[in-house]
């Protein structure tokens, strides 16, 4: 079978074990360097096909102990229970809650109108256009103006605020961890 890249996957019952997928680089299965592996989730972009088999990535550092992990963790609880944190999740709360509450009522009136009223929603509006139709194509509209007042009030009452304590948040743990990040 082939995939994209020229990447070929087994599965059709001729590899090496049945329900597992073999697959291969872009090399052939003769060159050295070619590792076969058993992951049918396998990401070639993510995994760094076409790079020299020699050329290992850097492996960061382990951390030092316990205690830079036990620092952070006092900073994150710290930053959770400041003020500003509790600003910025009061203020997505305010928004999201009604905001979910009303378009989920809105949803269900449609679907309760629709299977409880079919003649009204048959009603017509404007030739074959009947009421159904423009309250479907209106979940659509309300969708995309949802999206859009969402996006607005996160970029107007909230992003400034969360980017300014995430600076803080990594300046702290900075420092809680001696300097290294």
């Amino acid at each position: 079978m082939q995939f994209s890249k020229g990447r070929v996957r087994g599965g059709d019952g001729s590899g090496p074990s049945e329900g597992h997928h073999e697959a291969r680089g872009p090399a052939s299965a003769d060159m050295p360097g070619d590792v076969p592996f058993d992951d049918p989730w396998y990401d070639a972009l993510s995994s760094g096909w076409g790079e020299p088999s020699t050329v290992a990535a850097p492996v960061p550092a382990a951390r030092q102990g316990q205690d830079d992990d036990v620092a952070a963790a006092e900073v994150y609880l710290e930053v959770q229970g400041s003020p500003a944190f509790q600003e910025v999740r009061s203020r997505y709360r305010r928004f999201v809650v009604p905001a979910s509450v009303a378009f989920f009522l809105w949803y269900v009136a449609y679907v309760v109108a629709a299977t409880a009223a079919p003649g009204f929603m048959a009603r017509p509006v404007a030739g074959a256009v009947n009421v159904g139709l423009v309250a479907g194509l209106g979940q659509f509209l309300s969708t995309f103006l949802l999206t859009w007042a969402y996006a607005r009030h996160a970029r107007l009452r909230r992003d400034r605020a969360a980017l300014e304590l995430r600076w803080d948040t990594q300046e702290l743990t900075r420092g809680a961890r001696g300097g290294a990040a």
